[in-house]
């Protein structure tokens, strides 16, 4: 059939969506529901990774395992989160699917919500519990994928949840030092006023400030300099406030600024 993923005809009919022939298919014959194909994936994976809400739910309402994982270590909640499907991540994780749960690199879905800058996605996953400061097996975090993509919104809900600023992965750099590299200036001057270390040295002994290019190192060690002794301020202020607001089902996030 056109459009092929599968070597079985249900995975193939839930990533192209034909929901009628599918529900034909499964309540011939159950099993269908829950049997992997040659990848390890299920109807449930490959309805995920193509969008198909109501698939999902159909196949949700069967009782389908929602934490089984294919070859490569990725749960449907993986697949979902990282190609951005809203409806389905809020459907899983109310079934039950393991937020914290790691693929074959160690990654968790906020990993991948969090460098495709899945703003709505990232909050669903830390309002179920998700760790925010995860290792993956370079030990890099969320907030390490968002800095290096310069994901400015996305650092934001990353520190309203308490993200740290100075976890260091398998090569020492922080994410500081990969917003410096890759001149994110905006996400540089976000971390350095949440407590990110100029300081720091990764493996090849470079702070962040050795990593910066142009002007960015001096606006950062200014930015240090200024500011008061970290001990004495007050530490509930971050400097901004997040808000949540849902129109129609669809969630809208703003960051707003405080004097």
């Amino acid at each position: 059939m056109e459009g092929c993923v599968s070597n079985l005809m249900v995975c193939n009919l839930a990533y192209s969506g034909k929901l009628e022939e599918l529900k034909e298919r499964i309540l011939a014959d159950k099993s269908l529901a829950t049997r992997p194909d040659q990848d390890s994936r299920t109807a449930l994976h490959w309805a995920c990774s193509a969008g198909h809400t109501e698939i999902v739910e159909f196949l949700l309402q069967l009782g389908v395992p929602v934490n089984d994982k294919d070859d490569a270590g990725w749960s449907p909640l993986h697949i979902a989160a990282s190609a951005g499907r809203d409806e389905i991540v809020k459907a899983l994780l109310g079934k039950g699917a393991q937020v914290n749960a790691v693929n074959q690199n160690g990654c968790t879905p906020l990993h991948y919500a969090a460098s495709k800058n899945r703003h709505e996605i990232a909050v669903m996953l830390l309002e179920g519990g998700a760790n925010p400061d995860a290792k993956d097996h370079y030990e890099a975090t969320a907030m390490h994928r968002a800095a290096a993509k310069g994901n400015l919104k996305m650092i934001h809900i990353l520190l309203y949840y308490k993200a740290s600023t100075n976890i260091q992965d398998t090569e020492g750099n922080t994410p500081l030092h990969l917003a410096c590299d890759e001149e994110r200036v905006e996400v540089a001057k976000l971390l350095v006023s949440q407590g990110a270390s100029i300081y720091i040295e990764n493996k090849e002994e470079k702070t962040p400030l050795q990593a910066a290019k142009g002007g960015l190192g001096l606006i950062l060690k200014r930015m240090v300099e200024r500011k008061p002794n970290r001990d004495e301020a007050d530490s509930s202020s971050a400097g901004f406030t997040v808000t949540f607001k849902m129109n129609s089902g669809k969630m809208t996030i703003l960051i707003v600024e405080l004097n």
